[in-house]
């Protein structure tokens, strides 16, 4: 992909792109869509006192309130409508993939094909709201609660500030969901992915123009500044070389006879990512840490009880933390894993197509190897992932850099990036692709 892309951009071909229109109408309208979510972080929740909030915001501010305001691209730290942002559907995707997988009826539903999986987008749909509707409740409730040195942080607390909050923020998160999916079926790439990383991307210049202020200021050493940038260029690189890497496993085709022609014989590969799960384990993981620890930190910690505890012991960059968080990231790793490839499925698919792979047995000895094959894969994939998204916090806890470029968002950034790349790089060569087959027939016609 990268040499097609690098052949294009040397051959300085922009008169295809130019006649793309279907293309540059896709862009255009990502584009757009992603320039309306950024005017939304900017919309304020009606009842809260915008100066007074900004002062508690920077009392509690820190660690996962931080995270969380970074995914939602600074509309936290705003308290705009779209505070909560797209991470209760995340949530509800979480919840609706786990239940598929224990559910006999919801598994019979998702093999019905298209139906089967309209039906299942449209359960998501309703839990998103639900759990929307719950978190935006108590947020309200944790608004009415909070007070700055200049007063309360809500104007006119009260049951109508509850409701107007919760039909606010929860219409505003619904606003993003569908906004995702029209950008995934109107636009390039993934809708959902793409929200989070414009949300990351434009905090980005702000949280580096504050860091080198710091470093002017002399509270960050030059060397703290130097090792911090190695970091990231090298882990960008990093994240792009393990996002390519493939296993590739030979497929082999038999031969056939009709008629006096031999047909077949073809030997093809069945390429397998070292990372199948993609970005998808760290976002899981970051949205489920971030609900509970999000309220308790929201409701205060200086009560005693079960939440003080809770809060205490999953403090961000604490060890029991970042434990919590690489066992998440495991799981989902495994688990959306065996949700994308099936090796049962691709071993029959193989079988029918009179594929096999060579020294393995069709059928169930495939299935197995190729098992096998991905397990080990998923294992490194995994670690890789751990890796990428604790490495910042072991070095933000060691060194205690105020800049916080995590792994996590690090990660969404390089990863969506290439896959919007992908995607358009696709878009380019279908339209050549076409144009091609349009001379050939009026050549035939000629002839």
């Amino acid at each position: 992909m990268a040499s097609a892309v690098e052949q294009l951009v040397r051959n300085a071909n922009w008169g295809a792109l130019a006649k793309a229109t279907e293309l540059k109408q896709r862009i255009l309208f990502v584009l757009g869509a992603l320039l309306v979510y950024r005017l939304g972080t900017y919309i304020p929740v009606p009842g809260i006192d915008p100066h007074i909030w900004s002062e508690i915001y920077s009392q509690k501010g820190g660690g996962i309130l931080d995270m969380f305001n970074m995914f939602a691209g600074g509309a936290l730290q705003r308290m705009t409508i779209f505070a909560l942002n797209i991470m209760p559907y995340i949530s509800a995707s979480i919840i609706m993939q786990l239940m598929t997988a224990m559910s006999p009826s919801l598994e019979a539903l998702k093999k019905e094909g298209e139906s089967g999986r309209t039906k299942i987008n449209q359960y998501t749909r309703y839990l998103t709201v639900f759990l929307a509707a719950m978190q935006a409740y108590g947020l309200a409730i944790g608004l009415e609660s909070m007070q700055g040195a200049s007063g309360s942080a809500v104007i006119d607390p009260g049951l109508f500030f509850r409701i107007s909050t919760v039909i606010t923020i929860v219409g505003g998160t619904v606003f993003l969901m569908w906004l995702g999916e029209q950008i995934t079926a109107r636009g390039i790439g993934n809708g959902i992915s793409l929200i989070i990383f414009a949300g990351i991307v434009a905090e980005l210049p702000r949280a580096f123009a504050s860091t080198l202020e710091l470093s002017r200021q002399g509270q960050i050493q030059f060397a703290e500044l130097l090792i911090l940038a190695v970091m990231v260029v090298s882990v960008i690189a990093f994240i792009v070389f393990i996002e390519r890497a493939q296993r590739r496993i030979t497929v082999q085709y038999p031969k056939r006879q009709v008629g006096n022609k031999m047909y077949g014989g073809d030997q093809s590969h069945l390429p397998l990512k070292l990372n199948t799960s993609g970005v998808i384990p760290p976002i899981f993981a970051s949205s489920l840490l971030f609900l509970p620890l999000t309220v308790i930190q929201f409701t205060g910690t200086e009560a005693t009880g079960w939440a003080s505890e809770l809060a205490r012991y999953l403090q961000h960059g604490s060890p029991i933390y970042m434990l919590v968080y690489a066992s998440l990231i495991v799981f989902f790793a495994f688990f959306y894993t065996a949700i994308m490839f099936n090796p049962q499925e691709n071993a029959e698919m193989l079988r029918k197509n009179g594929g096999f792979i060579p020294g393995i047995r069709p059928g169930k000895h495939t299935a197995d190897y190729l098992d096998f094959i991905l397990t080990r894969l998923t294992a490194v994939g995994a670690a890789y992932l751990v890796f990428i998204s604790l490495l910042p916090e072991l070095l933000i806890s060691r060194y205690s850099v105020p800049f916080y470029f995590g792994g996590t968002s690090l990660l969404i950034v390089v990863t969506v990036t290439m896959d919007t790349v992908a995607h358009i790089h696709s878009h380019l060569i279908a339209h050549q692709y076409e144009g091609l087959l349009k001379r050939a027939k009026l050549r035939g016609r000629r002839g």
